[in-house]
């Protein structure tokens, strides 16, 4: 699995035993790498100006440079021919984008002008724009096939369609992504001889991509304490925003699944997912589903980020939110287990 995002939980969801290792980790390298890297970066965004307050970021673009390094070690190691039958089989997660809102076009005082003067809809056309050219860079990345007419042998299991994904088919796709992972090291041993003789091999692999929408921003304790005014309902326009670009974003994946043969895009609703977690927190079993695990500041501890002076309290499991910004770990497993395979076709 190669990670553009902070989510371990996917992976070890589809039964990774480990989380999958940094890319700039030092141990991060070597036959490790076969098994999936993670290029995540706390603060990054698709456009590179995302997250400038916090300096040291690494946006989707340098991201995607780091993925082409890791290809190029992966081609080092076990052969041109071994590492696209790699990549092309391969799963990869970007989750990405809300950065983009929170920490640029959102940003308290430093974005005022910007908002004066370009319109909600015209900054979610060029995220849209932008982000469209680095899926296509990334799919470009992962096999030089992917511009061309592949023909795909059988995919993970998926429902029919109208109708949602039951424990039965849920289970069955893990188990598909399991068998996947499981023999990626026995098939990295092949001799490259065994592909040479057949080079549409290569032919007959594609790639799954899945990208996650942006969540209720508008919800995150942070929002909620800095626009005071919107009392006890999350803000509507981090949370109009986001709707624009969820929009926008679905389209995109169902015409890159078009465009680019070799790779499948796969859309997680993360949205809606997050809003019904919000708003029947208890059913979920939450004790709060608006205020912070780790805070210091705010009526829902979402004005300074969790550090070192910040009290914790007694039982994370109990709390949507772990810090001004992200979902707990448990609601991001309520999420993944309950709800992800649910509606991954875009």
């Amino acid at each position: 699995m190669f990670l553009f995002t902070n989510v371990a939980i996917t992976g070890q969801e589809l039964g990774l035993k480990d989380y999958t290792p940094p890319y700039l980790a030092p141990s991060t390298g070597g036959p490790l790498v076969l098994r999936g890297v993670n290029y995540a970066s706390g603060g990054g965004g698709i456009l590179n100006e995302t997250g400038m307050i916090f300096g040291g970021r690494i946006n989707l673009d340098a991201q995607l440079d780091n993925f082409a390094n890791t290809r190029q070690d992966i081609i080092s190691r076990i052969g041109f021919n071994a590492a696209q039958k790699l990549l092309n089989g391969a799963l990869f997660s970007v989750t990405i984008g809300s950065n983009d809102f929170i920490n640029n076009y959102l940003t308290p005082i430093l974005s005022t002008f910007e908002q004066n003067i370009v319109p909600p809809e015209a900054f979610v056309g060029t995220l849209i724009t932008r982000f469209r050219l680095q899926l296509i860079i990334h799919s470009t990345i992962q096999s030089p096939l992917a511009l061309e007419p592949l023909t795909v042998t059988t995919p993970p299991p998926t429902a029919p369609s109208g109708r949602a994904l039951d424990q039965e088919d849920i289970q069955s796709k893990k188990e598909w992504f399991k068998d996947w992972f499981d023999h990626i090291s026995s098939e990295n041993d092949e001799d490259e001889s065994d592909f040479d003789d057949n080079p549409t091999y290569l032919k007959r692999r594609f790639s799954e991509i899945v990208v996650p929408n942006v969540g209720p921003i508008g919800c995150i304790p942070y929002q909620r304490d800095i626009n005071p005014s919107a009392g006890d309902n999350c803000v509507a326009l981090p949370n109009h925003l986001a709707q624009l670009y969820n929009f926008q974003l679905k389209s995109l994946l169902k015409d890159l699944t078009i465009q680019l043969k070799g790779s499948s895009f796969l859309f997680a609703d993360v949205y809606n997912i997050v809003t019904d977690i919000i708003q029947n927190f208890q059913s979920y079993g939450f004790d709060n589903g608006n205020s912070v695990c780790c805070y210091l500041s705010g009526q829902h501890g979402g004005l300074i980020p969790c550090g070192p002076a910040s009290k914790v309290c007694a039982d994370r499991s109990k709390y949507a939110f772990s810090d001004p910004y992200h979902p707990s770990d448990a609601t991001k497993y309520k999420h993944y287990h309950n709800h992800t395979f649910n509606g991954w076709r875009p």
